[in-house]
């Protein structure tokens, strides 16, 4: 499990990155840059969308050539060949003071985001973090922003097992990643409890999960990631060349290989904020869409 760099973007915080099966692109974003990439692993061939906020989280949707995606102040849909915008009704009552952060949508065609303190300035440089603002947000298409947690530092790691019969959410400021039951009925979660907490390599980032239910967790500041089993017990870790790893899923033709970004962030390292990619035994899931109807599966 060598990684390969295969972009060398220089992200300052590289995030969010997605597998369209249909066009077999790849898409990330810089939050800090507020950047949109799109990148063809056959051509090679990358394009970057500007916007003029911070970019930080993807979405699929039922509808081709349309992406959901989270700006830092809310949601938006966007067309990546031609640039076309439609902003949602789905806004952050906290915008500035607060941003979004990561977000996946789940088995039911709802996307889950949460928020925190908003660290990036209007310029897109670093700020301090502060602790306990955050929130985590289902959102439907055509209805509004349920609030489905609090007290959040920041949200990262929003995953779904392969039996649908859970839900995985990190706390990067807590070093912890929680296990909630799911009931995919009607897409609520249950009180969540520890799965995978204060291992000593970095913080939890992003996650992509595996057909086998294992949970492959990015580490920021740890140069590594991790693959946990399913009963929270470390599989095995995958060494980096970077240190700030961000988040991961997995593509290609088979699902069998792990596409990872990663940041800058002050870290002088000749490949940091690239994109890489590892082949891996075990395909993973593919990922889930945004439902544009409204109506949950």
């Amino acid at each position: 499990m060598e990684p390969v760099c295969i972009v060398p973007a220089g992200d300052i915080c590289g995030e969010a990155v997605t597998w369209d099966a249909a066009t077999a692109r790849l898409y990330w974003v810089d939050i800090n840059r507020f950047l949109l990439h799109c990148h063809d692993p056959a051509t090679g061939a990358t394009r970057t969308h500007m916007f003029d906020e911070p970019v930080v989280a993807l979405s699929l949707t039922d509808q081709p050539a349309h992406l959901l995606v989270a700006l830092g102040s809310g949601l938006i849909l966007f067309d990546p060949d031609n640039g076309v915008r439609q902003d949602l009704p789905a806004k952050l009552a906290g915008w500035p003071d607060q941003r979004l952060n990561d977000g996946r949508s789940d088995p039911r065609g709802t996307f889950w985001v949460g928020s925190m303190a908003n660290n990036v300035a209007t310029d897109g440089t670093p700020t301090p973090v502060r602790d306990g603002e955050g929130t985590l947000y289902r959102y439907r298409a055509g209805g509004e922003m349920t609030v489905m947690e609090t007290g959040i530092g920041i949200s990262n790691t929003l995953c779904w097992s392969p039996d649908q019969r859970h839900f995985y959410f990190g706390d990067t400021l807590k070093n912890e990643i929680r296990i909630y039951p799911y009931d995919n009925n009607n897409g609520n979660i249950g009180a969540g409890t520890p799965f995978f907490a204060s291992f000593e390599r970095g913080l939890p980032d992003g996650s992509a999960i595996d057909s086998a239910g294992y949970l492959w967790n990015c580490r920021f500041g740890g140069s590594c990631i991790v693959r946990v089993a399913p009963n929270g017990e470390i599989d095995r870790v995958i060494e980096m060349p970077v240190t700030n790893i961000t988040t991961c899923t997995f593509g290609g033709p088979d699902l069998t290989t792990l596409y990872v970004t990663t940041a800058a962030a002050e870290i002088m390292e000749r490949l940091a904020g690239s994109l890489f990619a590892i082949n891996v035994e075990t395909p993973g899931m593919p990922e889930q869409v945004f439902r544009l109807d409204g109506k949950a599966l």
